[in-house]
C-alpha cells in the first residue's frame, strides 16, 4: 500500500531531514506524500492509493489532533471493526482502514486492537497525551518494519535506505551477517547488514517512551492438530480459501493476479477470477511455465500478460534487486519477481499471489520422502547415525545421499528450503573479520526447541514459518512489488488460513511423496487435474547455465576481482569456485550467485550511487 519513515530526536529539528528520508522510498507510494511534526516526533509517509482514493492521505489524526498514525498494509476486516467503533461513538472523516486502526487503538488499547486485526500491516502511532510511540508488525511479517536506536534517537521505517539520509546515521557493515548469509542465502539475524539497524519481528509490537523501547509479543505461532478426516480437511480448506480471497479482493482499484504454472497461484486465480493475470519465464528449455499460465487463463476467460526474460535483462536486474532489497538477497527468484512486478504495474495497482501455501500446508519437496527413503527411515536411528558417522567424511560412495541425510536428526540437517553452503565452507571463504563461530544450527535451535516433541514435518514447517518465509519469501515479495509501486496481497497466508492450517494433521498434508495433499485435493475442485498435481517448481532460473557461457562468466569474474573484494573474501578461493563451475568440474552456481549478489549489494550501497 505505502511506505513510511520517522524519527524521535531532541536534537535533530530540521524538517527537511524527514523529507529527504521520505524521498528515498517514493517507489513505495508515488501518489502523494505527507508529514507530521509534534514535539520530538517526525513522521513521513508515501502513499499508493488503494482504499478511499481521495480522502485517505496520511498521516491521519484523531478528532482532537493528539494522536497520529502512519500505516503500511491492508486490514481486510476493517469494515466490521469500523461498524463496532461507530456504534461506540467514534467519528470517521475517511473510509480507510488506517483510521480504523487509530480509533481501535483509542478504544481497545495496544494489544486489544492487535488481537482484532486481520491483514498485513506495519504501523506507528504517536500518542501525544501519553507521550509514547506504539509500533507494530503483522502476525507473519508480510510487511517490513525496521528500527535503529542511535545516541538517544529512534529511527523507524519501511526500508533501511531511508535511514541513510539521517545526519546521525553511520553506515557500516554488520560483520556477523555475512557468513550466515552465505549459508542461508538471506540474513537470518535480527540485526540487518547495516550495523545497528534491526527488524521488528513478526507478531511483535513496541512501546517507546522516555527514550526507552520495550518490545512485546502479541501473537505466537503454535501447531495444534485436531482429529479430522481427510475430507473434512479438504472442505475446511476450500471454505477458508474462498473467504480469504474474497477479503483480499477488497479494493477501490483493479486487482490482478500473478500466475505461474503451479497449484498455489492457480488456485488463487481460479477462485478470485481477476480480469488480468501476469507471468514471466526464461527462453531456456525447462525454465518457462508461461504457456501453462496462458492455458489456464484462457480456460477461465482471463487476459494473461507474459514476458520472457533474457540473460542480459537478468544480469541488469540484479543491481535493482539488491538496491530495493536493502540487504543482500540471493534467492534467484527475486529477479524474475522484479520483472513480473514491473509487467503487472503497467496494468494494475494490486495483485494477488500464492505465497504461504507451502509453509502452511507442507508444499516443499523436502517435506516428503520417496519410497527408498521411507524404507531406510524405518531402520533404528541409532543404526542410521552410526552409518552416518562412518561415511560422513568420504567423498563419493553408493547411497551417499540417503546415508548422510537420514543419519542425522532433522534439527541437525534442515535449515530451510535452501542451504547454499556449509558453515565450514562459508568461514573458509571469508576474511578473519567476518568469520563467525556461531553456526546455522545455533540459529535454528531456539525454534526447534519450541516443537521438540513433534514429528519431522511439523518441525520443518515451524522453522520455515519462523525464518524462511519471513526473511526470504515475504521480504522479496514486498520489496520487488513495492519497487514497482504495486501492492502484493497473499490470501493463502492469512490469519484465518493459519488458524486452520495449524489444526490439520500432518498425515493430511503429506502423503507418501505427495506434498500439500489436502490442499491439492481442494484445488482440484477448482482446477484441471494437471494443475492440482503439478510438482513444486517456483521461479527456476538458468543462472547456473549462463555462467558457463564466457560472456556471463566474465561479468562475474570482473566483480570477483575488484579491489574491495579482498576486504571480505579470499579472492583465490571464490575465483576457484567460479572457475570450477565454468569448467564443469563442480556445480557451484548457487554459491557463486550468493557471493556475487553480496558484492553487488556492497558496491551499490558503499561504492556506488546509493552511497
Amino acid at each position: 500500500m505505502c511506505g513510511f519513515v520517522g524519527f524521535c530526536s531532541k536534537n535533530v529539528k530540521d524538517k527537511n531531514v524527514i523529507k529527504e528520508m521520505n524521498n528515498q522510498i517514493i517507489h513505495r507510494g508515488p501518489d502523494s506524500d505527507g508529514y507530521y511534526f509534534d514535539k520530538d516526533v517526525n513522521f513521513g509517509f508515501r502513499r499508493l492509493s488503494i482504499i478511499d482514493l481521495h480522502e485517505g492521505s496520511q498521516p491521519i489524526l484523531n478528532e482532537s489532533g493528539d494522536t497520529a498514525i502512519i500505516f503500511n498494509g491492508e486490514i481486510y476486516n476493517y469494515q466490521e471493526l469500523r461498524e463496532d467503533l461507530v456504534a461506540k461513538g467514534y467519528k470517521f472523516k475517511t473510509h480507510t482502514d488506517t483510521e480504523v486502526i487509530l480509533h481501535g487503538y483509542e478504544e481497545y488499547g495496544e494489544e486489544g486492537i492487535l488481537a482484532k486485526l486481520r491483514g498485513m500491516f506495519a504501523f506507528t502511532i504517536w500518542d501525544s497525551k501519553k507521550e509514547k510511540l506504539f509500533g507494530a508488525r503483522d502476525h507473519f511479517g508480510i510487511k517490513p518494519y525496521y528500527y535503529a536506536l542511535l545516541d538517544g534517537d529512534l529511527l523507524f521505517g519501511s526500508e533501511v535506505k531511508s535511514f541513510l539520509k539521517y545526519p546521525k546515521f553511520k553506515k557500516a557493515v554488520n560483520e556477523k551477517a555475512l557468513k550466515h548469509y552465505l549459508v542461508f542465502q538471506y540474513n537470518p539475524l535480527e540485526e540487518t547488514f547495516f550495523k545497528g539497524v534491526k527488524k521488528l519481528r513478526p507478531g511483535h509490537y513496541y512501546i517507546y517512551e522516555n527514550g526507552k523501547m520495550e518490545i512485546k509479543t502479541y501473537y505466537n505461532l503454535t501447531l495444534d492438530y485436531k482429529d479430522m478426516t481427510f475430507d473434512e480437511a479438504v472442505g475446511k480448506i476450500e471454505k477458508e480459501v474462498e473467504e480469504s480471497v474474497k477479503y483480499h479482493k477488497i479494493s477501490d482499484v483493479e486487482v490482478g493476479s500473478f500466475l505461474s504454472g503451479g497449484v498455489d497461484s492457480s488456485y488463487v486465480v481460479a477462485t478470485a477470477l481477476p480480469d488480468k493475470t501476469f507471468s514471466v519465464g526464461f527462453d531456456n528449455k525447462g525454465f518457462n511455465e508461461t504457456m501453462y499460465a496462458k492455458e489456464l487463463s484462457d480456460s477461465l476467460g482471463i487476459k494473461n500478460f507474459a514476458k520472457l526474460i533474457t540473460p542480459d535483462e537478468f544480469f541488469e536486474g540484479i543491481n535493482k534487486v539488491q538496491y530495493y532489497s536493502d540487504e543482500p538477497h540471493a534467492n534467484l527468484s527475486s529477479v524474475p519477481l522484479y520483472f513480473l512486478s514491473k509487467l503487472a504495474s503497467e496494468q494494475v495497482k494490486v495483485v494477488l499471489s500464492g505465497e504461504g501455501a507451502d509453509e502452511l500446508f507442507a508444499g516443499y519437496n523436502e517435506y516428503a520422502d520417496a519410497l527408498p527413503q521411507r524404507m531406510y527411515r524405518k531402520l533404528p536411528f541409532s543404526l542410521r547415525h552410526k552409518l552416518y558417522l562412518k561415511y560422513k567424511d568420504r567423498k563419493h560412495f553408493r547411497g551417499q545421499t540417503i546415508i548422510l541425510k537420514y543419519g542425522q536428526k532433522v534439527e541437525d540437517r534442515y535449515i530451510g528450503p535452501a542451504e547454499i553452503m556449509t558453515d565450514e565452507l562459508a568461514n573458509s571463504l571469508v576474511t578473519s573479520k567476518y568469520k563467525n563461530a556461531e553456526t546455522s544450527r545455533d540459529l535454528t535451535k531456539k525454534y526447534y526447541d519450541e516443537v521438540k516433541n513433534m514429528d519431522d514435518v511439523s518441525k520443518r514447517l515451524y522453522l520455515d514459518m519462523k525464518m524462511w518465509i519471513v526473511e526470504d519469501i515475504l521480504l522479496k515479495a514486498d520489496k520487488m512489488t513495492m519497487a514497482n509501486s504495486i501492492e502484493l496481497r497473499v490470501p493463502l497466508l492469512d490469519k484465518k488460513m493459519w488458524e486452520l492450517a495449524r489444526t490439520i494433521p500432518v498425515r493430511h498434508k503429506v502423503h507418501n511423496e505427495i506434498t500439500k495433499y489436502a490442499f491439492r485435493r481442494a484445488a482440484k475442485n477448482k482446477l484441471p487435474e494437471d494443475w492440482a498435481k503439478r510438482r513444486k517448481l517456483g521461479f527456476v532460473v538458468p543462472f547456473v547455465l549462463w555462467i558457463k557461457e564466457e560472456k556471463y562468466y566474465k561479468i562475474v569474474k570482473e566483480v570477483f576481482n575488484k579491489d574491495f573484494v579482498s576486504e571480505f573474501f579470499d579472492k583465490d578461493k571464490i575465483n576457484k569456485l567460479l572457475d570450477d563451475h565454468f569448467n564443469g568440474i563442480t556445480n557451484n552456481g548457487r554459491k557463486v550467485y550468493t557471493i556475487y549478489t553480496f558484492l553487488k549489494w556492497y558496491e551499490i550501497y558503499f561504492k556506488g550511487a546509493a552511497a
